[in-house]
């Protein structure tokens, strides 16, 4: 983490730095390389340096003052640090979204501003428009994913109160947690439930009291070995009830739906009156769940059927426009 942190945050210097940063005022401005000895920093930066090479950031080498040669400094190019315009398949996006979803969280863009405030604090003229290139899009907004989270990295067993679908009061669980999971847009996580001596799947937006350490320090328990997460994510999954939504999807949109899709006929002509529409016939146990996730996605998408699900996303959308109006009317 410590290593993760300081290489981030040395890409995030030379990325908003608008002038060449000398190899001096870079270990004056990183806490990480200003606590080592002199040859201790040059063999971390140039190890840091090679890393980031490796991992395709660019790193430019050039001089401070273009009339004079004498002194040099280093920095990340925008233009070459971008990636360039690519195509993907609806899964590899569907892979990319995913993992944006993690390296995106809230977490992340906590640090990134932490280090744009001592930067400036230090007196270096930053291009704030540049951390675009890295800026969070996407984010995991459950209370509890951060807590979560950290206990699965330093595998911590913890406790929290969980509301069960249907149920109005809470119960204590002890839990193992194993993975953090996504799927249908929720994070879930997966572990050994202490209290029943198997392994069980919590969503994480029904933990409704804060997550605590509980029965044993960090690094108290392990995986067994050959666990696979997902897959034992998905063998935890109720069973479904049968059901299908007949959904139109405009092309390369709702990537979420299509990994779940049945089937899928593209080319299909839609409310506009192009052919820029997928039709999707879509598993789903909730029609309530299915609802929401449907209104998340706007105009990109438009249900068919069945019935009660179209009539309950049409009743919300009108709900929405008249809580905007300010009433009925």
């Amino acid at each position: 983490m410590t290593k993760s942190e300081r290489l981030l945050n040395l890409v995030i210097l030379l990325l908003v730095s608008r002038n060449y940063v000398t190899k001096e005022r870079i270990r004056s401005l990183m806490e990480p390389y200003r606590q080592t000895s002199d040859d201790a920093f040059e063999k971390m930066f140039e190890r840091d340096k090679e890393e980031l090479r490796s991992l395709g950031i660019p790193i430019e080498v050039g001089h401070i003052d273009k009339f004079f040669e004498d002194e040099q400094g280093y920095r990340v190019k925008r233009d070459a640090f971008e990636l360039p315009a690519m195509d993907f398949t609806p899964d590899e996006v569907a892979v990319l979204g995913l993992a944006a979803r993690v390296w995106q969280h809230a977490g992340l863009a906590a640090a990134t501003s932490d280090a744009l405030v001592k930067l400036k604090a230090a007196g270096l003229d930053v291009d704030r428009e540049q951390l675009d290139a890295v800026q969070p899009t996407l984010v995991a907004e459950e209370p509890a994913f951060e807590p979560v989270w950290r206990a699965t990295l330093s595998r911590t067993p913890v406790a929290f109160d969980y509301r069960r679908p249907g149920d109005t009061s809470t119960t204590r669980r002890h839990l193992q947690p194993w993975g953090v999971v996504t799927a249908q847009e929720r994070w879930y996580v997966v572990g050994l439930d202490t209290d029943r001596g198997e392994p069980r799947m919590f969503r994480l937006s029904r933990i409704v009291d804060g997550v605590v350490a509980h029965d044993g320090p960090v690094g108290s328990f392990t995986v067994p070995e050959g666990t696979d997460v997902r897959r034992l994510s998905e063998s935890l999954v109720p069973p479904g009830t049968g059901r299908t939504a007949d959904i139109l999807a405009r092309a390369g949109t709702g990537h979420a739906l299509r990994r779940r899709a049945e089937t899928t006929a593209p080319g299909v002509t839609g409310p506009d009156g192009s052919d820029g529409w997928d039709r999707l016939t879509v598993p789903f146990g909730s029609a309530d769940q299915l609802a929401g996730e449907l209104l998340a996605l706007g105009d990109a998408v438009v249900v068919l059927g069945p019935a009660e699900l179209r009539t309950m996303v049409v009743d919300r959308l009108r709900g929405l426009v008249d809580s905007q109006a300010g009433g009925p009317g």
